[in-house]
């Protein structure tokens, strides 16, 4: 049971999961066009989602610290997921993605909940000292 705990806490098994399931997502999402693009657009969610799951909880630690009060609760999670869409996007794009809507659809809703809940966390143990 101590090894499946240290595993979950890994951030090294959380950016591989965050690879290959988002990864696996855009294959997926991208599945009806000729390979290798369904493969590409996998390579590329699935390093977005490992550099965005190692990042995002940074982000949010330093944006929560930004603000208090009740902006505190959803001016983080908010920013957080407008940076992503706009990450998304762009990569995609200039990857030639050829379903972006669907292929960040399912990362960036997981992201989301992700930095909502974690900021939410924040707020209630009250460590956003924000300055207002």
């Amino acid at each position: 049971m101590a090894r499946l705990r240290a595993l979950a806490g890994s951030g090294v098994v959380h950016v591989i999961f965050a690879f290959v399931a988002m990864g696996g997502w855009a294959v997926f999402a991208n599945r009806a066009y000729p390979m290798p693009r369904p493969l590409f657009a996998g390579v590329v969610q699935g390093t977005l989602s490992a550099v965005l799951t190692l990042c995002l909880k940074s982000i949010i630690d330093a944006l929560s610290r930004r603000f208090s009060g009740s902006t505190s609760l959803w001016v983080p999670p908010l920013i957080a997921c407008l940076a992503t869409t706009g990450i998304l996007v762009t990569v995609h794009a200039l990857s030639g993605t050829p379903e972006i809507l669907q292929t960040i659809a399912v990362p960036l809703i997981v992201s989301t909940t992700y930095a909502a809940t974690y900021n939410y966390s924040i707020f209630r143990r009250g460590d956003n000292l924000g300055q207002g």
